[in-house]
């Protein structure tokens, strides 16, 4: 593969997707140094997309390691509770929008695919509603929850928190 110009002149050859890989790089990084799941899994795979679409969609240009400001921020975007789902949504449409090129870029075209899969792909994860109330929330006269219980949950559901644990972790 030819490497990708910046000066759009590459003669028509093939297109490198620099920024996606460099998103999945980093992201693979912060997943194994956390040591939180085997990286042949399906979960681990989950986190290794949501945090490559999180770095990828905030991107400012970084071209090194992520600095600790950087990190903040990722830490904050896949908060629990936030929207990133809408976030990451509003974002992968908008270059669209804005450039009408049609899908042609490299990198757009993979985080897309990285999001279908985390949204089309459904993984079999505990049910978190069926344990019981968060700790902060005052424990009414709810009888036990069974703790083995599952559901099936979109695969950035599981992916998120994986990436939000990882992030704290580094």
């Amino acid at each position: 593969m030819r490497p990708e110009r910046q000066d759009g002149t590459s003669g028509g050859g093939l297109l490198v997707p620099m920024a996606w890989m460099y998103a999945e790089y980093m992201a693979d990084e912060l997943l194994r140094t956390g040591d939180l799941m085997e990286p042949s899994t399906l979960e681990y795979r989950a986190g290794r997309d949501a945090l490559a679409l999180t770095i990828f969609l905030s991107d400012d240009g970084a071209a090194d390691a992520l600095p600790a400001a950087r990190m903040d921020e990722l830490r904050l975007l896949t908060a629990y509770g936030t929207a990133w789902r809408g976030w990451v949504c509003e974002r992968l449409d908008a270059p669209e929008a804005s450039a009408g090129s049609g899908g042609a870029d490299p990198d757009l075209a993979l985080a897309r695919a990285a999001w279908r899969w985390l949204e089309e792909t459904e993984l079999l994860a505990a049910d978190l509603d069926a344990i019981g109330p968060p700790p902060w929330e005052p424990v009414g006269d709810e009888p036990d929850a069974d703790e083995t219980a599952q559901v099936w949950t979109p695969a950035w559901q599981l992916g998120l928190p994986l990436g939000h644990l990882a992030i704290h972790l580094h």
